[in-house]
């Protein structure tokens, strides 16, 4: 089994968990994207600069959704206007994952398997 390193997730607007998923550290964030517009509710979607790809870009705008990513610094297409007020809200992403490393067990990484890494993850995200 490959080693767990990557948390994914969907958080709504009061930074409760809707959707999470693991992947390997190796693995792109943009790998999983797809998994986690599936969950997403709502107008936009905001996301940090790694999950900024032309594909992932194109199925939001199919979805009607609105694209708050910050644009990767070496992206050469593709220019787009950053919603600064929404973009503002990123903070309720990291702040969840903030509130996550209060939990030792999570922030050690004392699970061997991504399954119950993964169980113990959605057990915290419940006490969030």
């Amino acid at each position: 089994a490959l080693p767990i390193s990557k948390i994914h997730v969907v958080v709504d607007l009061r930074g409760r968990p809707l959707f999470v998923t693991l992947t390997p550290g190796q693995r792109h964030e943009t790998t999983v994207a797809q998994q986690l517009i599936e969950h997403v509710q709502g107008r936009a979607f905001l996301a940090d600069t790694a999950y900024d790809s032309s594909e992932l870009i194109q199925q939001l705008d199919e979805r009607g959704m609105q694209v708050v990513i910050c644009q990767h610094p070496r992206r050469k297409t593709g220019r787009r206007p950053l919603p600064r007020e929404l973009y503002r809200k990123r903070f309720l992403i990291e702040l969840f994952f903030h509130h996550l490393k209060r939990f030792r067990a999570l922030a050690t990484r004392y699970e061997k398997t991504a399954r119950h890494y993964l169980s113990l993850l959605q057990l915290a995200c419940a006490l969030q």
